[in-house]
């Protein structure tokens, strides 16, 4: 099975005092404001780590989810954040780490399980494998 999903960014003038938007297929995003305040200012508007994590944490989350009904367990309740970082390198900027902080509240799950099926998802998700950054992730089962 393949699937293509769509995005797309619309940009006008220069770096520092352009202007961007950002939308997605589905609709979620349509025409959503960024640019360099977003993105290394910390201004309102969005910007693609922030984007990025979002869409790590989603993907993570849903891996696990999988791998939990695989290993006949169900979770109650799953949070997770996800801190991408930006840093300037030699020859401009990458993305170099990812921090993925889980809290979960799964019946019938013991830590040294949790934690086995929380690394697997990290490592499984499709949206883990696109980053090259080293990936961490902190879990909390919740009793």
């Amino acid at each position: 099975m393949k699937i293509n999903r769509h995005g797309s960014a619309v940009w006008q003038g220069g770096i520092k005092d352009g202007k961007g938007a950002i939308s997605t297929e589905s609709g979620a995003l349509k025409a959503y404001p960024y640019g360099f305040a977003s993105r290394f200012e910390s201004l309102p508007g969005t910007n693609p780590e922030e984007l990025l994590a979002a869409a790590h944490a989603g993907c993570f989350t849903m891996a696990l989810s999988l791998i939990l009904g695989e290993a006949k367990l169900t979770a109650e309740r799953m949070e997770t954040s996800a801190k991408v970082t930006l840093e300037q390198v030699e020859g401009g900027y990458a993305i170099t780490a990812v921090y993925l902080k889980l809290e979960a509240r799964i019946p019938g799950a013991d830590q040294a399980t949790f934690e086995k099926l929380a690394g697997m998802a990290k490592a499984g998700c499709p949206v883990s494998k696109l980053f090259k950054a080293e990936i961490t992730l902190d879990t909390t089962l919740l009793s």
